[in-house]
Order: structure tokens, then sequence, then C-alpha cells
């Protein structure tokens, strides 16, 4: 059965008009922004809960024979109510964070274009509204990012997110050239899979760097470092149900052409299989919490990527989802403690979940399930990522599970200090960001319980019950199931780690010091990136410009010079010689004139004189030719 028209078009229409009326009205709104914010993210959630149980789909005609299409089906379905969810406990959380001398029309504004960008992008079924939705919440979270703009390392931060996603979001538009030679003119993502070769190959090259970019997939990954400089609400969305959840979806949407494409699909299982491990070991190396788990986003949305190329949609879909409701959790946690202690760092977070205990105890549900600890959702969700990965290489399963075990230290590493009793002169090392409360605001709270439920049970979809209907509505069957003893080694391996890591504690991790130098450095991606792209095309610009200055303009300058002179030269040839030419020439016209008038006397002998001379002179003339 299919729903209304209508609430296809609705659905991502409330917040982005909720949004933007915030957004615009700005300082007037701040009274009401957090209800109205609110309360258009409950409207929104209501919204996708009907769309998800009726499927609606909506379509307008664009250009000829391209449509502008919204689409539920079994994998939109899934993600607007997450994204309405996730949206609305952070929206809830936002209220206590920022006060009334914060812009909060602006930031409740931005953060539901935000959210309705994403709503775009998840149910779009043609390429139109899906690039719409793209550059729209690219656009919106540079805003979100830089939304100190007084502060120029967040602006800075912000211009790092945006150019770096934006430099591979050229993909999809190469993608869609691709797709009109390739004879999927009608830009509908399903008719991707059936465009003809080449042009299939480079939609495929198109799809995953986007994709790749957009999820801080390597190489990307150290944008989202600099997205860190955004406040806390901003990042529990952009982190978890949102921005890097898009690429992921992408992915997991266009599984067919990854499939079709023979070679697209190794490459982004092996992409997300690398991520996963390699960030977290960067998670592992920082004592910052917002950046351990900036790393772990990069790390788990891997896992989403590992299953998109292993042709796992259902199990990606389940680590999409579990990893959204722990993940904002987790930022949410750590953003209460920031505005609390105005510190993220974790040495000056001990005795932290002590001090705070809800927001502790939430934190530490979040931060088991984030490991992969039985029974969390996020357990049976990376099994059935594994399981899947397995099917495929079992090279593949192995890099995957290093990286679940990885997931376990990091998890257990920041659940160690808030729980360390707090030192003597713990208070040093307060306020190092913003100035603290000391308080956790009571808004804040009901979003950190119900979000740490979620966490905990959303473990169900993996229950047959569940996994067969999720599976057929994904219009998925036949995916590998992990084992049980898949499913007794992760959980071993998980609890294992954990205990080692919290027995360990804090002593220093036994690696070179290099080794530690490129993981808490992000790899040095970023500087990598600045001096194999960023830097050799500023040069290039510049020389370019320096070619432009001395080259061209001269060139150009010295033709201006030629003309005028040729102008001038021309103004004194026709001063000189053209006009004294036509005036001797009028002048001996004259001059005939007047010695054509004498003969005119007016007298018939006159005439007849001249006209026997004439003869005359014709007839010798002819004598004289003969």
């Amino acid at each position: 059965m299919t729903g209304p028209a209508w609430l296809a078009w609705l659905l991502p229409a409330v917040p982005l008009a909720g949004g933007a009326g915030l957004a615009m009205a700005g300082m007037r709104a701040n009274r009401v922004a957090p209800v109205a914010g609110a309360a258009t993210a409950a409207v929104t959630l209501a919204l996708a809960c009907a769309a998800a149980a009726l499927r609606p789909t909506g379509s307008a005609p664009l250009l000829a024979g391209i449509a502008v299409t919204f689409r539920v089906d079994g994998l939109s379905a899934v993600m607007v109510v997450t994204v309405a969810v996730v949206t609305l406990a952070v929206l809830v959380f936002a209220a206590g964070e920022f006060g009334p001398g914060e812009n909060r029309g602006r930031f409740f504004g931005l953060m539901l274009l935000f959210a309705g960008a994403m709503l775009v992008t998840v149910t779009a079924a043609t390429l139109p509204p899906l690039l719409m939705g793209w550059e729209a919440m690219g656009a919106a979270s540079y805003a979100l990012i830089g939304y100190w703009w007084r502060e120029p390392r967040r602006v800075r931060a912000a211009n790092t997110a945006f150019l770096t996603t934006r430099a591979a979001d050229l993909g999809l538009y190469v993608a869609a050239g691709a797709a009109m030679a390739g004879g999927a003119g009608s830009l509908a993502l399903a008719s991707f899979a059936h465009a003809t070769r080449p042009w299939l190959t480079v939609i495929t090259v198109g799809v995953v760097l986007a994709a790749l970019g957009k999820s801080a997939q390597l190489p990307f990954s150290f944008w989202l470092s600099r997205a860190m400089e955004g406040p806390s609400p901003v990042s529990a969305l952009l982190h978890s149900a949102t921005m890097v959840a898009a690429g992921a979806y992408l992915l997991l949407r266009l599984d067919p052409l990854l499939a079709t494409s023979g070679w697209g699909a190794p490459v982004t299982a092996w992409a997300g299989a690398v991520t996963a491990l390699a960030l977290g070991l960067v998670a592992v190396a920082q004592a910052d919490l917002k950046q351990l788990l900036a790393a772990s986003t990069c790390a788990q949305v891997g896992f989403m990527v590992l299953a998109a190329g292993a042709g796992g949609v259902r199990a990606g879909t389940m680590q999409l989802v579990a990893h959204a409701a722990t993940k904002s959790l987790l930022f949410l946690a750590a953003g209460a403690w920031l505005a609390a202690l105005g510190t993220k760092q974790l040495p000056a977070l001990r005795g932290a979940a002590r001090r705070y205990p809800l927001v502790g105890v939430t934190f530490t549900i979040g931060a088991a399930v984030l490991a992969g600890l039985p029974p969390g959702s996020l357990w049976v969700a990376k099994d059935q990522v594994l399981a899947a990965a397995l099917h495929d290489s079992m090279a593949l399963y192995g890099v995957g599970l290093a990286a679940a075990v990885v997931s376990a230290v990091y998890s257990a590493k920041a659940v160690w200090y808030v729980w360390q009793p707090a030192p003597v002169d713990v208070a040093a090392g307060y306020d190092t960001e913003r100035h603290g409360t000391r308080r956790v605001a009571p808004a804040m709270r009901p979003p950190l319980c119900v979000l740490a439920i979620l966490a905990a049970v959303l473990g169900v979809l993996a229950l047959p019950a569940v996994a067969g209907p999720l599976g057929r509505a994904l219009g998925v069957t036949g995916e590998p199931s992990p084992a049980w003893w898949e499913l007794a080694v992760s959980a071993a391996a998980a609890l294992l780690a954990s205990g080692v890591t919290w027995w360990w504690g804090a002593r220093p991790v036994p690696a070179p010091v290099m080794a530690r130098g490129w993981l808490t450095g992000w790899l040095y991606l970023e500087q990598a990136a600045r001096v194999l792209i960023a830097d050799p095309t500023v040069r290039l610009a510049r020389g370019l410009a320096a070619f432009d200055d001395q080259v061209l303009d001269r060139a150009v300058h010295q033709i201006a010079r030629g003309s005028l002179g040729l102008a001038r030269a021309a103004a004194r040839a026709d001063d000189d010689g053209i006009d004294r030419l036509v005036a001797g020439v009028a002048s001996a016209a004259r001059s005939l004139g007047r010695l054509a008038r004498r003969p005119e006397t007016g007298q018939l002998y006159t005439y007849f004189a001249q006209a026997t001379v004439a003869l005359a002179v014709l007839a010798l003339i002819f004598v004289l030719v003969r």
C-alpha cells in the first residue's frame, strides 16, 4: 500500500520550514526557540512514524524526463524514524545547554535545517533531490561547526570540514553526468546499476568518493576531528544520525550498483574495514573525550561501509541505527560534563561520573554498548556485519574482528577515567574550554535516559522475529547471520579487551613514540592533505595569478596600447591623407563644373560651332586609329 503523496513532501518540509523561520528570526526568537525547536522535532517524529507505516511516494517534474521524487521505502523508513528520534533528543538536550545569552533562534533553526536536509537525502529516490539535500546538509554543517564564528579556530575548523567534504561531493556530480551519458537519463537512483559501461564505472567511482568523504572514511577522516570545534549538540547530531551516516546510507542504498560494478563492492568493504581498525587505534590514543568519540565515529561508520561492500544491507542498517542511539548518547553525556566542568580532557574528567551519577551511568551504558559487550545493540549489530564479512572473505573478517576488539579498548578507556576517584587538585583542570556551570541542567537528563535505553535494547533488531521482517522490508533476503561461535568469539574478545584496558588504567601504551604521534595526530592526514593537495593547489593558483598579472595582463595592455597607436595613426592618415584627397577631388569637381558651365552661353551658333569641333575631333581620331 502506498501512502498519500503529500506526506512524502510534508515530512522534510516541516523541519525545513520551522528551521528557516527560527534561523531568520535569530535573537528575536530566543525565548521561544527551544520550545519551538523541540515541538517541530516532535511533529517531525510523528510524521516520520506515519511515513514509515504508510510508505508514501511524492513526485513532481523537474526537467524533461527527470523528476523530483521522494519515497519512503524499507530503508528510508528506518532512517527517517532514526533521524527524527535523535533530532528530538538532541534539541531537548540543547535547551539546557544554550542560555538566553546565545542566539538560540539561529542555533535551533540551523539544527532543524540540518535534520531536514538529512530527511531530504534519505527519502530522495532520484538524484536531483539527493543533491539538494546533500548540499544543504553540507552548508548547515558548516554554519553549525563554526557556530561561535567570533573565534577564528572554529571558523578554520568549519572551513576544513566544508572544503574536505565538498571536494569529495564533486563525485556525485560526476556520477550524475555519467548516469545521463550511460542510459540512466531519468537519474533515478535505482537505475544507476543498469547504466552501460564504461559509464557504470564512472558512476561507481563518483558515488564511492562522495560517500567516503561524507562519512569521514579514509583518507577523508581528519575533517571529523576538526568538527569537534562545534557545540556538543552539533557533534551529537552530526556524528550519529545525520551527516556521517549519510555516506553509509548512500552506499547501502546503492548496494546493487556496487555489486554490478564488480570492483566497487570489495573496494568499499576494505575501505570500511581499514578505517574501522585504523581510526579505532586513533581513538585509543586520544586524551580528549570528544576527539576519542570522533575517531570512534569514523571507526563505527567503517563497519557500516564494510557491510555495504560485503552485501550486508540489513547488517549495515542495524549498525547504523544502534550507532545513532549510542553515539548521540555519548556525545550528549560528554557535552553535559563540558557544560558543567568546562573541560573535555580525560585526565581532568576523573571522578566526573561520581560527581554526576546520572550522566555517569548513562555514559557507561553507552560505552559498554560501543565496546560491543553483550547484550548491547552494537554487539549483535557488529556480529551481523562480521558475518557478512566472513561470508565474503576470511581476511576481511579478521580485520573487522580486530577493529571490534579495538572499539572495546577505547570505550573501556573512557569509562575508566570518568569513574576514577577525583584527585585533590582535579579542579585545576576545569574550565579549560569554557566556564563550567558545575551543574547538569534538568533538560539534559531525559534525553540521556531515553537514548541509554534505546542503545541497550535495539539489539532486538537481530532477533529472528524482527530480523526477518526487517530484511524483507529492506528488500534483501538470504543475508548471513552470525553463528553461535561468532557471537561467543566477539563477546569474549570484547570482554577480554575491556578487562585488560581497565586493569592497565592510565599507564602509557607501550608503543613507539612515533607511532603514538601518528595516532594522536589522526595519522597526520590533514597535514598530508595540506602538503599534497592544498599547498600545491595554492601555489598553482598563485602561479596562475602571477602568469595572469605578468603575462596575460601585460599582453592585454600591450594590445590595448598597440590598438590605441593604430587608431591614432589611422586618425592622422584620415586627417592628412584621406581628408585632403577628398578635399582635392571636391575642388577638382568644382573646377570641372565651372568649366562645364562656360559652353552654356544660350546662343545657337555657339552650340553649332561646338558640335562641329566635336565631329572634327571624332573624325580625326577615326582617321588616326585606322
